[in-house]
């Protein structure tokens, strides 16, 4: 099992057909799969409007900058997102309309095919245990981190690596008095 390494500033870039903001895509599995299992992406959202309809889907959105947004739709509710890197999970098949609160805003987002794959998305400020038998994504927001793995790589702010379950853990510890990391806890479920 190998490490996939990247690099904000290196993700390719797509524009929103609603002309709304754009996506970059971190990974994708199966790789360059229309019906994927799991997908992570980084959303710059630049003005107001609705999410795209993903049946089956689960999705996980947590804020990186800006002033946030709030997202509403009938069966949702009101959910206003305006605390960087604390997530906020929702069907995919559910109708969202998103109002940005003071201009356009960042966001990491994770979505998993229901009956495939579960995510867990926690924002890490100290050293943390990784499971063993899992997938993961980190995304360092804040500071220097090691990750400890089937293989060791040293990540600056705006940069991360996924995984695909492995049988053994790693440990993920900050190399900076203050770090921020987003970790997403990848769990096949068949």
């Amino acid at each position: 099992m190998n490490f996939t390494v990247f690099d904000f500033a290196s993700l390719p870039i797509s524009r929103w057909r609603n002309g709304g903001g754009e996506t970059r895509e971190i990974a994708c599995w199966p790789v360059g799969g229309d019906d994927f299992a799991w997908r992570a992406s980084i959303a710059t959202i630049e003005q107001d409007g609705p999410f795209s309809l993903f049946p089956d889907i689960d999705r996980s959105i947590t804020l990186l900058s800006g002033e946030g947004m709030v997202l509403s739709g009938p069966e949702l509710g009101e959910h206003t997102l305006s605390h960087p890197l604390l997530p906020f999970a929702f069907p995919g098949d559910t109708a969202v309309h998103s109002r940005l609160l003071g201009g356009a805003c960042q966001d990491f987002n994770i979505m998993t095919r229901r009956g495939c794959w579960l995510a867990k998305v926690t924002a890490i400020d100290s050293e943390y245990e990784l499971p063993a038998s899992h997938g993961g994504l980190v995304y360092v927001v804040k500071g220097k981190w090691l990750i400890c793995h089937t293989e060791t790589h040293q990540l600056a702010a705006q940069q991360g690596c996924w995984w695909l379950p492995a049988s053994k853990g790693g440990q993920l510890q900050p190399l900076s008095a203050v770090g921020h990391v987003l970790w997403v806890d990848l769990i096949p479920v068949r």
